[in-house]
């Protein structure tokens, strides 16, 4: 609903009642009309007033704010010629040393107030009837709220802006917390891939494979661990299993037997005579 700040009477002229006993009625209503002009001119010469009154407040406020803007350039002009670079050297420390600038300009609060009030709307508040006295209805409500609150709340519409002020707040508090899981989500993920990076190795470990292999279960006559540097266990499996013997004389022939039991799964374990007998090795050509 819009609100009528300035409003002219009387707004109409030529009506209203002519009194009993009237002999000329024409006249009457003439003057009656020149009357209401004058009356319409008399408001909007106020209102003009107030108008002119409104401007010249403001102007004087940029008067004032614009005096104050220029006897800072004036301070600031005169530090300027003042300074001398040939003379007068400023080090990197000292300019670290320094306050950074702070602006002083301080914001304008309770803009919207009843001592901000225009004369208008203050005269129409004036004018305006009282709310009924629902207040002493209130001692007989349950929910213990104010009965005249149901008529008119003055505090409604700040109601509604500090609920939505605080729903924004809160929105944003959320689409803070759920960028930063997302950011948390990502470094664990970056940090999983790097973990899963392959050792790297260069072409002459590749080129060995499994040619060179240490096994520790496999131990000799002394108890020392032996180191398998022969053929291939694949070929070796593959020239034991074609009953040919293994290339290399004494010590191929007892790798050979060696690999044959590690193949038999009894390599490195203890064997108690008195119990079982050990597995045969298959015979070998000479």
């Amino acid at each position: 609903m819009p609100l009528v700040k300035r409003n002219i009477v009387p707004r109409h002229l030529c009506r209203g009642e002519l009194p009993v006993g009237i002999d000329s009625e024409l006249e009457c209503v003439m003057n009656n009309t020149l009357s209401s002009i004058i009356r319409q001119l008399s408001s909007l010469s106020k209102h003009a007033e107030d108008i002119f009154g409104e401007l010249f407040s403001e102007a004087n406020l940029f008067y004032l704010r614009a005096n104050s803007l220029q006897d800072r350039v004036d301070r600031l002009a005169v530090k300027v010629t003042q300074l001398d670079s040939t003379v007068e050297e400023v080090s990197l420390q000292d300019i670290n040393m320094r306050k950074a600038f702070k602006s002083s300009t301080t914001q304008d609060q309770q803009v919207v107030s009843k001592s901000s009030v225009p004369n208008p709307v203050k005269e129409i508040y004036n004018m305006s009837d009282k709310p009924p006295p629902l207040s002493i209805l209130s001692v007989y409500r349950d929910d213990q709220k104010e009965a005249l609150k149901f008529y008119t709340d003055p505090s409604y519409f700040f109601n509604l802006w500090k609920e939505k002020m605080l729903q924004d707040t809160e929105d944003k508090r959320k689409e803070k917390r759920k960028q930063k899981g997302q950011k948390q989500d990502v470094d664990g993920t970056l940090q999983r891939e790097v973990k899963k990076v392959r050792k790297a190795r260069n072409r002459r470990q590749e080129g060995l494979g499994a040619d060179q292999l240490h096994y520790p279960n496999m131990m000799n006559h002394a108890g020392h661990a032996h180191t398998y540097s022969g053929p291939p266990p694949s070929v070796l499996a593959a020239q034991m299993a074609a009953g040919h013997p293994p290339r290399g004389g004494g010590e191929h022939d007892m790798r050979g037997r060696a690999m044959m039991a590690y193949q038999g799964g009894t390599l490195g374990r203890t064997h108690h005579h008195h119990h079982q007998n050990p597995c045969p090795l298959p015979p070998l050509r000479p």
